[in-house]
């Protein structure tokens, strides 16, 4: 296969637009054209696997909103991603790889609940947009996740023991010339301690009591999934009422699994707690190990003298830090409730795992408060929300500030770092792909073939 050439410099390789838009075209199956719609047709066929006209348009049409110019040579790239994308799901249905029901519906949850979010949580406007019922969106969005999914498996599987040393980033980043090196803006180490409110019994006894009620009146002919859209804080229940649909043992967490698997169907839990909060729990159906539930979820609300106990914690924490008796990285990675900061020493990091990240990336709750913070200095106990919804405080530490740069292997290591390994990664899936696509049926529409796709 001849891949389209592009320049090898680390822009391109750092943020690739392509794959981004290939991944939002999952969301953009309806395409208009001149008031109408795209006439669809099959372009590309890959074993049983198949690529439309409209997947290539949608992917082209968001390469485009990302701000791209129009290039045939993008439109080449990315028919050759949904090639390679189709030809990974193939071998990895040929080589066995699985992925399991429980991740592709959560993930198909979740990007179910992005396409409503962006559609006004409106489900007659989705079905308004993509011209098809909802359940028929959610199958085909299913249909599209499973395969990204078995095409990450297949890519980790042919990669996973790819490495790159030192030299090899050096001699990546000497191959580049100077005038092609990206201009980074202000970059930034911040780090945090986040301490959850714990919830004292008393308010967890008014959340209990708030789920009994709700499950009385269920019990005395109320309907649940109307009370699930009206009470639960599970943020998909406006859309399925509270019902999950069939998993398997260990999709749910176990206090969930253990009290479903101890209902009878139909049977209405009492208030139980998980880590997500407070659920009463209907057993719909079972089937072997597989069960569908459906459920309410109430998270129990800190008190103010609970807030308090929290504030005041990390403010002692923050003088221990300040007169230097502890080390801000120990202590978050000892005390801090945020698990996805805590073993970086409470820093945040950027897509290639590195501390440093532009000022035009960070979150800009973030930004707000070290804008009038010194470097080297750690902020007061700030109100803080978990992505989940729990409330507690945090502590910012505004670690260094590094002034607009061309881009240099001392300050950007783990950039030029990613970079260098994801085009190692790119050689090796092009080695892979001229041998793979001999053990397959492939065929492409031929008004693609000045993309020498297959050449």
């Amino acid at each position: 296969m001849r891949m389209p050439q592009r320049k090898r410099n680390l822009k391109c390789l750092t943020v690739n637009v392509l794959a981004v838009a290939i991944f939002l075209a999952v969301a953009n199956t309806v395409m208009a054209q001149d008031g109408g719609f795209v006439a669809d047709k099959i372009i590309i066929k890959v074993d049983n696997f198949i690529v439309l006209k409209s997947d290539l348009e949608g992917a082209y049409q968001n390469y485009l909103t990302e701000g791209n110019p129009p290039s045939e040579m993008a439109k080449c790239n990315l028919l050759n991603r949904l090639v390679v994308n189709k030809l990974l799901v193939a071998k990895a249905e040929i080589d066995s790889l699985v992925v399991t029901d429980a991740e592709v519906d959560n993930n198909t949850e979740q990007r179910m609940a992005i396409l409503l979010q962006n559609n006004g949580n409106s489900p007659e406007q989705l079905e308004r947009v993509f011209n098809k019922g909802l359940d028929q969106i959610k199958v085909e969005l299913r249909d599209q996740i499973r395969e990204q999914l078995l095409a990450r498996e297949m890519s980790e599987k042919i990669t996973k023991n790819l490495t790159i040393t030192p030299s090899e980033v050096k001699r990546f980043f000497n191959k580049i010339p100077t005038d092609s090196l990206p201009f980074y803006s202000s970059d930034v180490e911040v780090g945090q301690i986040v301490k959850i409110a714990t919830i004292s019994e008393p308010q967890k006894e008014a959340t209990r009591a708030h789920l009994i009620d709700i499950r009385q009146q269920i019990l005395n002919g109320a309907n649940f999934n109307e009370m699930a859209r009206k009470y639960s804080e599970d943020p998909t229940a406006q859309r399925n009422g509270g019902e999950l649909g069939y998993v398997g043992r260990g999709a749910m967490v176990p206090a969930y699994e253990a009290v479903a698997f101890r209902l009878k169907e139909g049977e209405i839990s009492q208030p139980f707690e998980s880590p997500f909060g407070f659920h009463i729990l209907q057993l719909i159906d079972r089937r072997g190990n597989e069960y569908n539930s459906r459920h309410i979820l109430i998270n129990a609300v800190p008190s103010s003298a609970d807030n308090l106990r929290a504030e005041k914690y990390l403010d002692s924490l923050r003088r221990k830090i300040v007169k230097d008796s502890i080390k801000f990285e120990q202590a978050a990675k000892t005390i801090s409730d945020d698990k996805a900061t805590k073993e970086r020493g409470g820093f945040f990091a950027d897509a290639e795992g590195g501390t440093r990240i532009s000022l035009r990336d960070i979150d800009p709750v973030v930004y707000l408060a070290i804008d009038t913070m010194k470097v080297k200095s750690v902020s007061k106990p700030l109100p803080y929300r978990t992505d989940d919804g729990k409330q507690g405080f945090r502590l910012l530490y505004f670690r260094s500030k590094i002034p607009p740069h061309q881009a240099n292997l001392k300050e950007d290591w783990f950039r030029i770092q990613a970079a260098a390994l994801a085009e190692k990664k790119d050689l090796m899936m092009e080695k892979w792909f001229k041998k793979a696509r001999t053990d397959v049926f492939i065929s492409i529409d031929p008004l693609y073939n000045s993309c020498h796709i297959m050449e």
